[in-house]
């Protein structure tokens, strides 16, 4: 093929295509040797299976599965020479298209790898994009896949073949001039400058609905969890909505959100958004962020967490460590322990919180059970988030009585003798301390004992 500069990020059918077309590759398919090499510790079945997973997710076929230990990892190859004669040998007898490595490699490692093995060799990070790349079906979501490839790419530009070097010739095309190398470098950086426009519009959209939110004063529940943990289920169950749901790693990408009305005639809205995984690498939640907003926003975070699973207690630190990079660690947690319907107790229960742990609902997405209780314990939550009580204003501050008039909050009003405005509230506490924050006040400041 010729070098013809031509992105495409998003193939038409599932192939192992995460990099643009930009410069020419040995033919490449499906059929793909998987390596992982224990670094500094024992291999755990759980990570390769679960890796075997993504693979699959990718449409991939794995054909040999290659192990080992080392360390720390070769600078050259990653792994030791030895290995990677051994991979090459599985390679050249599966007629393989793709070598896949769990862990993360460095560009020059990449190109070193591809020219032994003389077929593609895919990172960790990189399979994770092109199975974001199959799932994204918003245009904010195939904006951010695509700007992660970009980014991605953009320092793999190297490991293209030799003609990438070569000056542009032709008639009046003689002289100075540039390689080939530097174009695919300044389009990458167009096209990039051109996504991070796109993508601060739709922020500013997606910004615009959450201050509307806001002022109706409609609380936001965010749901999050390990990837498969049954999420999305759990979302059209509570919703009646028609999200997508498999038994697969990044069935949804796209965050979606739905009116919810709880007990009580309150209302909510439900995001569900992408699901967590071991080891995400850290430039793909800094690509998602936005699409992450709505869980740092969010009023409450309900933590999805497949109960029947060995590893549930792993999950659950991989997400916590997710929600702290992302800065969403301080919003009140609950955790749904779903698909009680595959264990020897299928009642649904309470367990409240106690000792710094969140509450914990058990309940089955899939027949239903303990939804109810689920939907009782957060009506119960926004009512304690509540704060009904006194407040005194000075007058300098009047127009943040204008605000707390506005929201609909106040029940009863007197002017001190000192001219200070005592108000009677009934808000949620996050909004009020968002309004004093403004003015420069804290709650215990001008709340009355």
């Amino acid at each position: 093929m010729s070098c013809c500069c031509r992105f495409t990020p998003f193939p038409q059918t599932p192939t192992l295509n995460t990099h643009l077309e930009l410069f020419e590759r040995p033919k490449h398919g499906e059929t793909a040797i998987l390596v992982q090499i224990g670094l500094n510790a024992s291999l755990d079945k759980y990570d390769r299976e679960e890796f075997q997973e993504l693979v699959r997710s990718a449409g991939a076929d794995d054909v040999a599965f290659v192990t080992g230990t080392r360390h720390p990892p070769d600078p050259k190859h990653f792994v030791g020479q030895g290995k990677a004669e051994e991979i090459k040998q599985h390679v050249i007898i599966n007629d393989a298209d793709v070598v896949i490595f769990d862990h993360s490699l460095s560009p020059a490692q990449e190109r070193n790898l591809e020219k032994l093995f003389e077929c593609r060799v895919m990172d960790r990070t990189g399979l994770i994009l092109d199975i974001f790349a199959q799932r994204a079906q918003s245009h904010d979501g195939k904006l951010q896949v695509e700007l992660a490839q970009l980014k991605h790419l953009s320092t793999r530009l190297v490991r293209g073949w030799t003609h990438l070097e070569r000056q542009k010739g032709g008639i009046g095309m003689r002289g100075p001039g540039e390689t080939q190398l530097e174009t695919d470098r300044r389009l990458l950086n167009i096209r990039i400058k051109q996504i991070n426009k796109r993508l601060q519009k739709v922020r500013n959209q997606r910004e615009q609905g959450r201050q509307q939110r806001k002022k109706a004063e409609t609380p936001t529940v965010s749901l999050v969890g390990y990837t498969n943990a049954g999420k999305s289920t759990l979302f059209n169950k509570l919703t009646d909505a028609e999200v997508f749901a498999a038994d697969q790693l990044f069935a949804t990408l796209d965050p979606t959100l739905r009116k919810l009305d709880l007990p009580n005639q309150q209302k909510i809205v439900l995001a569900d958004t992408v699901g967590f995984i071991k080891d995400l690498p850290h430039d793909l939640v800094a690509a998602f962020r936005s699409t992450l907003q709505e869980t740092i926003e969010a009023d409450i975070l309900l933590h999805v967490i497949d109960s029947q699973d060995d590893q549930r207690d792993m999950f659950r630190a991989e997400v916590n460590d997710v929600i702290e990079q992302i800065g969403a660690d301080k919003i009140t947690q609950i955790e749904v322990m779903n698909k009680i319907d595959l264990s020897d107790d299928p009642h649904p229960r309470i367990e409240p919180a106690h000792d710094g742990f969140p509450a914990r609902i058990w309940v089955s997405a899939q027949t239903g059970e303990g939804l109810d209780l689920l939907k009782d314990h957060l009506s119960e939550a926004f009512a304690k988030s509540l704060f009904e009580g006194v407040v005194i204003i000075a007058p300098q501050y009047a127009r943040l009585r204008a605000m707390l008039y506005e929201k609909d909050a106040v029940l009863n009003e007197r002017i001190t003798e000192t001219g200070a405005y005592q108000l009677e509230l009934s808000i949620q506490k996050r909004l009020i301390e968002t309004l004093l924050k403004q003015e420069g006040l804290s709650l215990d400041e001008v709340a009355t004992a």
